[in-house]
């Protein structure tokens, strides 16, 4: 007999979720909508630069060409994840090519709006 799981369940994970605002999901990143929208507003596409030597993930809006002038970047779509406004960003390339670990985890940031660059340690 299939009993469908309850309406909690599926309330307790997206509250657990949204209360991390930076995570390692199947690959990409997952960026809670609050902080989406605080660093990158309504732009559909982000600069991003991986630094191994530092394990650090930086990030900032397309629009921000001293940031693409600065650091050797790729542009990568900001895409919408749920109806809620969380967006993630498809780094599965990195963590391939990195060897970085690619298990589902919360991440540690750092967001400096002065410059608009979202730091994240991977």
């Amino acid at each position: 007999m299939f009993i469908p799981p309850s309406k909690k369940v599926a309330t307790i994970a997206s509250t657990v979720e949204a209360a991390i605002p930076v995570q390692l999901r199947s690959d990409h990143l997952l960026l809670s909508k609050e902080l989406a929208r605080e660093v990158f507003g309504e732009e559909l596409n982000v600069y991003l630069v991986h630094y191994p030597d530092r394990k650090v993930l930086m990030l900032a809006r397309i629009s921000d060409k001293v940031f693409k002038s600065l650091h050797k970047t790729s542009q990568h779509m900001l895409k919408n994840r749920n109806l809620a406004g969380d967006k993630t960003i498809a780094i599965h390339d990195i963590l391939i090519d990195q060897q970085i670990d690619r298990s589902d985890r919360p991440l540690s940031f750092e967001f400096n709006a002065a410059l608009g660059i979202l730091s994240i340690t991977i």
